[in-house]
């Protein structure tokens, strides 16, 4: 018997080499007025990025704002102060996982020049945001968050009192999104291994996930064979289109397993070390996926032997193996070892690196309970998560 589920909407999906070609007649569906939405510098960097700016600004009045690491909700609110009498007749997110959040934001409050401290979850006024938005264009340069396919809108201040929390709405969903892996061909093997890692996590919670249903399991088992095949050469070959498309591919299906089916243990710690301390967030995946996995099985079998995300854990342990005969424990002990060999091979970084000491792991635990923990396959223990952390420093 399949069980009940909703599934979100999803938009417009333009994938290929190339599409990027055709963002300005996407544009010109809404109007002539564009606010475009960047990173930093890997925009100015990127040859294919600044044609493409001239290109659209030879028909279209476009501004342009820069989000220069994770968005701030204060940075989201002066952009939109800024832009408001602008009067966009579109947003565009030409950028990385932190343009593509920003862009959603930004595009959710101009038409009303709100803060997004009205509706902002946990720390905001508790405000019901109605819309409406913006039109609002993804276009990912990197291949990891996945946030160009959900709803949400991920804002974060960091330090000892800071936070990582979702601006949430259907109305924030991309009318258009635009998968080139073109465009990721300048992303460096470093940046390139942690998006990697954050969208093979997101993957392989999601399919484990306490809220799972057989559409997220069909498209994570999807995007995981992309990983498998695609992830590798796109770290140490990056001028591999074919691997650069697979991940682009996973990456993007990762935002529509967890937008509908949550996330784990991984992801509930994320959001205090991410608060708390200045580590990108798909370093922190791939820091703890190798134990934070290794716990969820013994965790499972010690308590619930018989749960269905211990045999999912073995299927992916053969499709990563492809040996489709290995037994279930083999297979788990299979796939736990790749995990742990990837974050060496990309040398993901310790916590302690980014300042995480013994002393802070109680303040992590205490914070670590939030959407993505509470769809975890089975209820870590204090004492668990701590363990995850510290074997992890």
């Amino acid at each position: 018997m399949i069980p009940e589920f909703l599934f979100s909407s999803t938009p417009h999906i333009h994938f290929g080499p190339g599409k990027h070609l055709i963002l300005k007649d996407l544009i010109e569906t809404f109007g002539k007025k564009v606010l475009l939405v960047t990173g930093e510098s890997s925009f100015d960097d990127s040859d294919r990025c600044q044609k493409l700016w001239q290109a659209l600004g030879q028909s279209l009045e476009v501004r342009r704002v820069k989000v220069p690491g994770e968005p701030s909700p204060q940075l989201v609110d002066k952009i939109v102060a800024e832009h408001h009498d602008f009067f966009a007749d579109c947003v565009v997110a030409l950028g990385g996982g932190s343009a593509v959040d920003a862009g959603k934001a930004i595009a959710g409050l101009l038409p009303s020049g709100d803060s997004v401290f009205e509706y902002l979850e946990g720390v905001g006024k508790g405000k019901a945001y109605q819309g409406p938005s913006t039109p609002f264009i993804a276009v990912p340069t990197t291949a990891g968050t996945g946030g160009e396919t959900s709803k949400n809108a991920v804002l974060s201040n960091i330090g000892d009192d800071g936070f990582k929390k979702s601006f949430r709405h259907e109305s924030l969903v991309a009318k258009h999104i635009i998968l080139d892996p073109e465009l990721t061909l300048d992303c460096p093997a470093d940046i390139t291994a942690a998006c990697g890692m954050d969208a093979f996590t997101q993957l392989l919670e999601s399919y484990v996930s306490f809220n799972t249903n057989p559409v997220t399991d069909a498209l994570a088992m999807s995007g995981l064979r992309y990983i498998r095949d695609c992830l590798v050469s796109a770290v140490e070959d990056g001028e591999n289109l074919d691997a650069r498309a697979g991940m682009l591919y996973a990456s993007s299906t990762s935002g529509l397993t967890l937008a509908n089916a949550g996330l784990g243990s991984v992801h509930g710690l994320a959001s205090p070390l991410g608060a708390f301390f200045p580590i990108p967030h798909g370093v922190v995946c791939g820091t703890l996926l190798f134990e934070a996995s290794r716990i969820n099985i013994q965790a499972l079998k010690e308590r619930d032997s018989a749960h269905p995300a211990l045999q999912k854990y073995a299927t992916i342990g053969r499709l990563f193996t492809q040996n489709h005969t290995m037994d279930d424990d083999a297979a788990r002990e299979s796939l736990l070892g790749i995990i742990q060999a990837w974050s060496g091979r990309f040398q993901m970084s310790p916590l302690s690196y980014y300042g995480v000491s013994e002393l802070d792991i109680d303040r992590i635990v205490a914070n670590s309970r939030g959407n993505s923990m509470q769809t975890n396959p089975i209820l870590l223990r204090d004492h668990e998560i701590s363990e995850i952390i510290r074997l992890c420093l």
